[in-house]
């Protein structure tokens, strides 16, 4: 228990000091409390031996959060678990555990190379009043060390690029990478919004599982290896850190899961861009702008995403020539005002966006189109140097039906094996088809039932394909047929126009007339 006799002094000083503070304050004027305060600060200063670094948490007038101050937090978080005494969880990582760091004006100690260093995370909160329309937040939040002066050049030669590795490192392993879809931009603007909307990217997709055969799927992961180290060879060659690749093939080939693939190969978050969604170049370049390093980018179906195949001035005459049908009608004239609404995206602005000045902010970043109709894309869109790769996504051959098999049925070899692919060389089945038809229905189907299931879907593939095929053979010559009686109407057609003009000019021979009208009779035309 503390002593009595130890308050009563205490007591008095501190209540001396809060009066000899209100006279202060009361009497003195503000202009020398100011000079005052100032020089007791430097005062203070020049007797201290310590010296602090501030980190905010944004930079650019609060336009970006500072990757500085994210290593810092992320380097901090085994410290701070260990060492602080306020903690605050931070998010959920794996639905397993939670991630802490430090809380608000707490402290954590360091030691690096002999020197004692001193963290702290700080918060001010702005007093000032805001007129905006909606509220943001007024808070300002920063990291400070200090440590001693004569520490200065190690601390910022040295343990500082530690410091920035390590909390890289850590966020690296730590990361849990992200889906983002791209939000119309009337939301940027609205309380807490962003430009890009994100979930947990949790598709379970490998270069194991992709049916896809064996040698093609090396060929794309060891492009990929010599990408994501190329980082000085782009610096020396002058290009920025990117590489495009267009997957092309029919519905069902597995572009999409070659994506996810992709991704969980590269560590990679993804974006899914809805072009039809942005209005403008501008927007576009803005939303490229806010997407991070260590990205795909990604466009799906661009040949249905907007009308970028070169027809875009056939569509502009189209429009104006039905604006001026319309021309006076309301309902047109409102349907125009929606349209006009649309996304004005140009081929320009997209080819800007994939290889312009603008695609080197930032680096490290993949670009992918997906299409099933490459012939529909313009050639400037597709060329090399813009979608570097071309990768064609096709039917179902053997070597990816086994890949299918072992995933779904676990099953490495089968009697059925042989007929399966020799059935898989005469019909085009999507991987998607052959993967529908492996995949066990009920507790009761056995990997022999679910093959048997596939060879009977080839055959009704086989036939419905031989079937077509007579169909647009009979088609093919039921129209030859119509076009060569056509044919031959016209020309006694032609024929029947010349003796009229004989009969009138009085020309011809009574037995040439006889032999034209016995071939128009033969011809089934009548005079």
């Amino acid at each position: 228990m503390i002593r009595r006799d130890l308050l009563m002094p205490l007591s008095s000083s501190v209540g001396g000091l809060m009066i000899i503070a209100t006279l202060f304050r009361n009497h003195i004027p503000l202009h020398l409390r100011n000079l005052l305060e100032k020089y007791t600060r430097k005062l203070f200063r020049l007797l201290s031996p310590y010296i602090q670094i501030t980190f905010p948490e944004h930079t650019g007038e609060r336009l970006k959060k500072s990757d500085v101050y994210t290593a810092i937090q992320n380097y901090l978080i085994k410290k701070a678990t260990t060492g602080a005494k306020k903690l605050k969880a931070d998010t959920l990582k794996d639905n397993q555990s939670l991630i802490l760091s430090m809380d608000d004006n707490e402290e954590v100690t360091d030691e690096f190379q002999g020197a004692n260093l001193w963290w702290s995370s700080n918060k001010i909160v702005s007093r000032g009043m805001s007129l905006s329309i909606y509220p943001s937040t007024e808070e300002k939040r920063f990291y400070r060390l200090t440590f001693h002066k004569r520490h200065r050049d190690l601390i910022t030669d040295t343990y500082i690029k530690h410091v920035m590795n390590d909390g890289k490192a850590i966020a690296l392993k730590n990361r849990q990478r992200k889906l983002f879809t791209n939000n119309p931009s009337h939301n940027w603007y609205r309380y807490k919004s962003t430009k890009w909307s994100h979930v947990v990217f949790e598709h379970p997709a490998t270069f194991d599982t992709l049916a896809m055969e064996p040698k093609k799927k090396q060929e794309i992961v060891s492009d990929l290896e010599k990408f994501s180290e190329g980082k000085e060879y782009y610096k020396k060659i002058g290009k920025a850190w990117k590489r495009g690749y267009l997957l092309y093939g029919p519905p069902g080939t597995g572009k999409s899961t070659m994506i996810a693939a992709m991704a969980n190969f590269m560590n990679y978050d993804v974006y899914d861009l809805e072009l039809t969604t942005v209005k403008d170049n501008s927007e576009l370049r803005r939303l490229l702008i806010d997407t991070s390093s260590k990205s795909i980018i990604v466009i799906e179906d661009i040949d249905c995403s907007l009308d970028l195949t070169g027809q875009r001035k056939k569509a502009k005459k189209k429009d104006d020539d039905e604006n001026e049908e319309g021309k006076g009608d309301p309902t047109k004239k409102m349907k125009k005002e929606e349209e006009t609404k649309e996304s004005k995206v140009t081929l320009s602005g997209l080819l800007n966006f994939i290889d312009g000045i603008w695609s080197a902010c930032g680096g490290e970043r993949i670009i992918i189109f997906t299409t099933n109709f490459v012939d529909k894309l313009d050639p400037a869109l597709i060329r090399k140097g813009r979608m570097d790769k071309h990768i064609e996504m096709s039917y179902c051959c053997f070597e990816a039906f086994k890949v299918l098999a072992n995933n779904y049925l676990d099953v490495e070899s089968h009697p059925l094996f042989g007929t399966i692919e020799a059935m898989l060389k005469e019909t085009n089945m999507t991987p998607a088809d052959v993967a529908e038809n492996l995949m066990p229905k009920s507790s009761m189907e056995t990997p022999d039932t679910c093959l048997r299931s596939l060879i009977e879907a080839l055959e009704e593939v086989k036939e419905e394909a031989a079937r077509k095929k007579a169909e647009e053979e009979e088609e093919a010559k039921k129209k030859a047929e119509e076009e060569e009686e056509a044919k031959k109407k016209a020309e006694a057609k032609d024929a029947a126009k010349s003796i009229e003009e004989a009969k009138e000019n009085g020309v011809g021979a009574n037995g040439k007339l006889e032999e034209e009208k016995v071939n128009m009779k033969e011809n089934g035309v009548t005079n």
